[in-house]
């Protein structure tokens, strides 16, 4: 395995463990690093999905304790029963949707204009959600979630399949705008997004296993531990930045980064699908 490829792979995989759970967009930062990074072929795409697995890894560990105790309760636990029933309600759009219309979206809104729109426009999103006055939350828990909640954020998680939308962003800021307290809100994409993205990861790897071989392992395996890695120290800051902070510096930072993705484009600096 080349020693410049494998470090174009840590890159990737610090890239996605520091963006999947922040409301920025991991799909946008992969597109813009790996085509500066030149690694942006059909298997780099593959690479890309596939090393989200790893930065689950990190929510798992984290969330480990109400991940097992929710586990070991759910035969006879209410409690349990619905925390379950409401992450498996709130996954299921996002599979319809993704099924449905997945291939005509990688086909069609994969483009610099699109993404950058896509940014700028979430940004404003941000906004608009932390203007709401305080005590406006009306779940202070995951576990006061009902499913119709669970099917709303499950719904608004569908807006990104658009990229440059953010999955993260989508939950978060969709859950606060539906009721959701910003931790509620948070704690809920994070839990949401183990399914969501291990689904993701196996129907990529399986649909594109013919691009794949043994020899790739070295290189999917730098991806998914540096990915773990760095989105485990990415869930850990960013639960203890919530606890008294807002999100509205990721809103200007998606305008910023919005703008570099125009101007990337413009300038043929970076080789933007089209």
């Amino acid at each position: 395995m080349d020693t410049l490829l494998l470090l174009k792979a840590a890159v990737m995989g610090v890239v996605e463990g520091l963006t999947e759970f922040l409301p920025i967009s991991s799909t946008g930062h992969l597109i813009l690093a790996g085509s500066l990074l030149g690694f942006a072929d059909a298997k780099a795409k593959v690479f890309d999905i596939a090393i989200q697995t790893g930065a689950i890894g990190a929510v798992v560990i984290v969330y480990w304790h109400k991940i097992w105790g929710a586990l070991v309760a759910l035969p006879s636990s209410r409690s349990a029963q619905r925390f379950a029933l409401n992450v498996l309600i709130a996954f299921l759009p996002a599979v319809v949707l993704g099924l449905l219309f997945g291939e005509a979206i990688k086909a069609h809104l994969f483009t610099a204009p699109v993404v950058a729109a896509t940014f700028i426009l979430g940004a404003f999103v941000i906004l608009w959600a932390e203007r709401r006055p305080p005590g406006a939350a009306r779940v202070q828990s995951v576990d006061d979630m009902t499913p119709l909640d669970a099917l709303k954020v499950g719904l608004a998680q569908c807006a990104a399949m658009i990229p440059g939308t953010s999955r993260s962003g989508a939950t978060i800021i969709g859950g606060m705008l539906l009721g959701l307290s910003r931790q509620t809100a948070t704690d809920f994409s994070f839990f949401l997004a183990i399914p969501t993205l291990i689904g993701a990861g196996a129907y990529s790897l399986y649909k594109e296993r013919a691009l794949l071989s043994w020899a790739d392992a070295p290189l999917f395996g730098v991806g998914l531990l540096l990915s773990f890695v760095s989105a485990w120290i990415c869930v850990r800051w960013l639960l203890r930045y919530i606890a008294n902070h807002s999100f509205v510096p990721f809103a200007w930072y998606r305008i910023v980064f919005g703008l570099i993705v125009l101007l990337t484009w413009s300038m043929g600096w970076v080789a933007w699908a089209d």
